[in-house]
């Protein structure tokens, strides 16, 4: 199977989820930032064309969760779809763009493209500040949400949280602050820890994230916990030293990040699902500019059981 990147093009912030029933589920913040989309496909490289497209989930005209939708991410928990979403008030309320907090909404259908979605309500994290970039996972039978977010006492636009979740819409624990920005690749134009995802393999759990501005700086950094630490003790996480997943100037890849994880079919080959642009040519604030692409590449583990991402590539499906 070969599949040229970018395989689906303005579209940012890609999550892609293989549910049982066999098809890949795509959900990204659209370049209007004012629905949640919703596409599945039997192979990933018909998720390009594919007609089963819907739009779960539209803005209202006014109030708090009424403009910048962002970073949407689906998820099937207790036999039941949610998708996460970060929203911004309107700006006619708010002059500043970073109001956003987080949101979820539901939908019980065996297939997430039918029946109707319920918006659910924000998901209140105890910290009334910026926050985005929701996903969940399930470990020891424990539902975990996981988040960027901002701190009135953590310098930065957002750091990485965590905390047990009593069900899919509400946090059972205080959060744990796991991640902040302060390595010299984390603050560049911004000082950011954002969009992280979760991937479970060889006795560890690993948490990929994006730091900088949202240009070419714009890269991958990575957590890992030993599966049986305590993922609420926050001395039990590790990052890595350097990006995992950076610009590749010789290819014109730019800014790579904001990921997800999936695999073939077969579940034989992991899969690294991510967002980057082809120029580094913008005008005005990054996040307007839609040319954010989703692009997908294999990835391998090295000997210790850590994964090993390389550089983005073209065509690598």
């Amino acid at each position: 199977m070969k599949i040229m990147n970018p395989v689906i093009e303005q579209r940012a912030d890609p999550h892609i989820y293989l549910h049982t029933d066999g098809y890949y589920y795509f959900t990204a913040s659209v370049p209007e930032y004012d629905r949640i989309e919703l596409r599945r496909a039997r192979e990933l490289s018909e998720l390009k064309t594919t007609s089963a497209i819907i739009t779960a989930w539209y803005k209202p005209d006014s109030g708090p969760y009424s403009d910048l939708i962002w970073a949407p991410e689906l998820h099937f928990i207790n036999n039941q779809w949610f998708i996460y979403f970060a929203a911004a008030p309107s700006r006619e309320i708010k002059d500043d763009a970073f109001q956003h907090r987080m949101y979820v909404i539901g939908n019980a259908s065996e297939n997430p493209l039918d029946g109707a979605w319920q918006f659910l309500g924000q998901v209140e994290t105890g910290i009334d500040a910026f926050c985005l970039d929701a996903t969940t996972f399930t470990h020891n039978d424990k539902l975990y949400y996981l988040w960027a977010q901002k701190h009135p006492d953590v310098r930065g636009n957002s750091s990485l949280y965590i905390a047990e979740m009593k069900s899919p819409t509400e946090l059972l624990s205080q959060p744990v602050l796991i991640s902040k920005p302060e390595l010299d690749w984390e603050t560049r134009g911004f000082w950011v820890n954002e969009g992280p995802s979760v991937i479970k393999r060889h006795g560890r759990i690993f948490v990929s994230y994006s730091a900088s501005a949202t240009d070419e700086n714009y890269c991958m950094g990575l957590l890992y916990i030993d599966q049986n630490d305590d993922l609420l003790e926050p001395n039990c996480w590790h990052k890595s030293p350097q990006p995992v997943f950076k610009t590749s100037w010789e290819k014109r890849i730019f800014g790579p990040g904001h990921n997800s994880f999936t695999q073939t079919k077969d579940g034989k080959q992991d899969l690294l699902v991510y967002h980057a642009r082809n120029y580094t040519e913008i005008e005005g604030d990054p996040l307007w500019d839609p040319n954010r692409h989703t692009c997908i590449q294999r990835f391998t583990w090295n000997e210790e059981g850590f994964p090993l991402f390389g550089e983005p590539q073209i065509c690598n499906v």
